[in-house]
């Protein structure tokens, strides 16, 4: 298995890798056998199996239990997408870097929002919870990963300039990685990759997934993860299907289903 130091290898600006948003066993093993390189939870991804909303549902129990659930069922890195640390508090954000730690995964992220609200925390706030959760990563008896997130653009609380700011403070803070989700455009995320020292992550999700892997090079991404886009490619799937079925009694979107057996192959060990 690997180390999760791997993980941070990985990390190449302008060489971008797929960081694979899984929800269960069966979708983390599938991404695994067509190719991914490291797989990662989404807290919309597991709100959605648990028939919860992605702000401040999931407890860090949930999440912890999911992301060990993953980690054990495939042979790669695991991200923990943690939301803001599961709680207001410095020692929310510590116990979450330690839960991990005793886990075993490579790394996880943590959001400056003060959940369950979209409002962002304060900057001194989000500083000091981001310099809490690094000293704790550093903590650990093994090479953790670090994502700090500025999520407030993406539910305009701030413009690009807040989220950069902020994002160089989290470096020096001493997060790994750095993510602001959903920017404008990709000449955004490549002002981000610009003046940002650090690996960027950019997420592939809404009008990016117009964009391939080489506009996220050349912008200068080291990593893009996925967020909810593939769970939300199932449901889409079951939404279309059952509008036909119990609509129109059309029942032809089944049939473009793949092979039972074919996802046996992928996913059993």
């Amino acid at each position: 298995m690997p180390t999760p130091s791997e993980f941070r290898k990985l990390h190449k600006p302008g060489e971008p890798f797929i960081l694979a948003n899984a929800w269960d066993i069966g979708s983390a093993r599938m991404l695994e056998a067509l190719g991914a390189k490291a797989v990662a939870t989404s807290s919309a991804a597991l709100a959605f199996v648990k028939g919860q909303s992605d702000l401040g549902d999931i407890s860090r129990n949930d999440a912890l239990t999911h992301a060990d659930e993953l980690n054990k069922a495939v042979e790669l890195p695991l991200n923990g997408d943690f939301e803001n640390g599961f709680g207001p508090s410095l020692d929310d954000v510590i116990d979450t870097i330690n839960a991990s730690g005793s886990i075993g995964i490579a790394g996880c992220g943590i959001e400056d929002m003060d959940l369950p609200s979209t409002e962002p925390y304060a900057f001194e706030r989000a500083v000091e919870r981001i310099e809490a959760a690094a000293d704790a990563a550093r903590k650990l008896p093994y090479d953790f990963v670090l994502t700090a997130r500025a999520d407030g653009v993406m539910h305009g609380k701030y413009d690009l300039d807040e989220a950069i700011r902020r994002l160089q403070a989290f470096q020096k803070a001493g997060a790994d990685v750095l993510f602001a989700p959903m920017p404008g455009d990709m000449e955004d995320v490549a002002r981000i990759c610009k003046e940002v020292d650090g690996p960027i992550n950019a997420i592939c999700a809404g009008p990016f997934t117009q964009n391939t892997i080489a506009d996220y090079a050349a912008a200068g991404v080291a990593r893009i993860s996925l967020g909810s886009s593939l769970a939300r490619i199932t449901h889409r799937a079951i939404f279309d299907a059952a509008n036909a079925m119990f609509g129109d009694g059309d029942f032809s979107l089944l049939g473009k289903s793949i092979a039972g057996g074919e996802i046996e192959k992928l996913i059993l060990r």
